[in-house]
């Protein structure tokens, strides 16, 4: 029988593990929440924006996926659930902003797309010629995005709009994310036997070829296995909106599902908690806290590891080397969200959109902006107007490595020369993600399923590094660890 277990990561995975254990092992069990940082939420976290609490982590989720409403209204927080204003995107390549074109999936063209404007005309005669050229594939593979699609759209589509899309999604950039598990969709129409790669986009999106004067309907969520969800800094999103609304949040920003998760667990959470070794010992598992010069044993009969891939790697080297060494080989990218709020008066020529998504070669140290007080109406009003940048791809972590009133002055630039938008602000707030995101290279479901078919009993994972980076699969994540735990009793 389950009588104690330890949550190792107070982020968003970790807490729907535990209130899910709670669930699941009654009132009597023990759960401890053993959190690093001072603070619980990882990546997600509620700040104080000129009196409106804002989130400088995920800010919104996908809602055709069902987790963050059901969980919501598990707890009671149906109310807090708010949807976009229905602003549009914008996308800035080859030095114009324009709309962020419909009809694509994660930046794939389908036969509906709409690239007028983003694209060169010999860039859109490559698009418009994709269809019919022969196509190879074999079945189950796995490529580099970026690859696919300089071969077969050429550049262009790559660099501003592929790019973009997916830079916003994982900080990541698209010559390296691998095709299976950034669109699967996309690999499984593939698989299929898909004759071109606009076909295929076509079929993972229920489009039918020639009907071009409608957007794209995407499938309904797949496997949370599988799934790709949008998180959150992810500034715009390339999905296309179809009968109800594509993304949601929170009002009052995650912290308040976060406190909530809290509170329903149950758990014991212990803040500037790390744990350093995972032992085995008879009838459970040992935790080593604390620093070495003054260790603490924590024994338990299960344990849910929610921690980035690097420390999951470190904890499982011992109890489970095949599960470590894969977990090792994923990779981390860093990533910056700079917010700011201005005076109305004084951000007249903001673009009503709800954001901009910057291409890699654009002379800017922005990836995105969101239009915070376009894009939601609980975050409009009182004469104030705000917005978020969002700074850091793979690889360039270093750019990053400067003081917060260098990076509030790089996104006060290209502010102005996106927008126009130059007066000093009222209230900033910079946020760091060092290694906050993984990047999902080729291969990765292969390493994923390494680490899940490794893991011994009483032992799960969960976290941004398996299934998807957004909020609804994480919450599927943590939900599946305390369910693979909660069996072993």
């Amino acid at each position: 029988m389950i009588a104690r277990v330890a949550v190792v990561g107070g982020g968003i995975s970790g807490l729907a593990a535990a209130h899910r254990l709670r669930t699941l092992l009654g009132p009597t069990a023990r759960i401890d929440v053993l959190e690093q940082r001072d603070r619980i939420g990882g990546v997600l976290h509620t700040v104080d924006l000129a009196g409106v609490a804002f989130d400088v982590g995920a800010e919104a989720f996908l809602a055709r996926r069902p987790e963050v409403p059901a969980l919501l209204a598990e707890l009671g927080l149906t109310d807090a659930l708010v949807h976009p204003t229905g602003a549009a995107a914008s996308v800035r390549a080859a030095g114009r902003t324009g709309p962020l074109p419909a009809g694509t999936l994660m930046g794939v063209p389908t036969s509906a797309a709409r690239l007028d404007g983003l694209l060169s005309d010999a860039g859109l005669a490559t698009v418009a010629a994709e269809p019919e050229r022969p196509l190879s594939w074999e079945p189950g593979g796995d490529v580099v995005l970026g690859g696919l699609l300089r071969a077969r759209f050429g550049d262009e589509i790559a660099d501003r709009l592929a790019d973009p899309l997916l830079g916003g999604v994982y900080a990541g950039r698209v010559d390296a994310l691998g095709l299976r598990a950034t669109v699967p969709a996309l690999a499984a129409a593939l698989d299929a036997g898909a004759p071109s790669l606009t076909a295929a986009a076509d079929t993972a999106t229920h489009v039918q070829p020639g009907r071009d004067s409608r957007a794209p309907t995407p499938r309904p969520a797949g496997s949370a296995r599988v799934a790709v969800s949008v998180q959150p800094s992810r500034e715009v999103g390339g999905e296309p909106r179809v009968g109800g609304h594509v993304f949601g949040a929170v009002r009052g920003g995650y912290g308040v599902l976060l406190d909530s998760l809290v509170a329903a667990s149950g758990a014991e959470v212990r803040l500037r908690t790390t744990v350093r070794e995972l032992q085995r010992r008879e009838g459970g598992w040992r935790l080593v806290l604390g620093p070495t010069t003054a260790p603490e044993a924590l024994d338990v009969d299960a344990v849910v590891l929610a921690v980035p891939a690097p420390a999951a790697a470190r904890l499982l080297a011992g109890a489970a080397p095949a599960a470590a060494r894969a977990a090792g080989e994923i990779e981390l990218a860093s990533s910056v969200v700079v917010a700011l709020a201005f005076r109305a008066e004084d951000a007249t020529s903001l673009p009503s959109t709800s954001g901009v998504l910057v291409a890699a070669d654009e002379p800017m140290a922005v990836k995105a902006f969101t239009h915070s007080s376009n894009k939601w109406a609980h975050l409009a009003g009182g004469g104030l107007v705000r917005l978020r940048a969002s700074l850091g791809r793979f690889g360039e972590a270093a750019t990053l490595q400067v003081d917060d009133a260098e990076l509030i002055a790089r996104a006060r630039a290209d502010l102005g020369s996106l927008t126009g938008v130059t007066a000093a602000p009222v209230a900033t707030h910079v946020q760091r993600w060092g290694g906050g995101l993984p990047q999902y290279g080729v291969g990765h479901l292969d390493r994923v399923r390494a680490i899940e078919d490794g893991l011994p009993a009483g032992v799960a994972v969960a976290g941004a590094a398996l299934h998807g980076v957004g909020v609804p699969a994480c919450i599927a994540t943590g939900r599946a660890a305390a369910e693979r735990v909660a069996a072993t009793g």
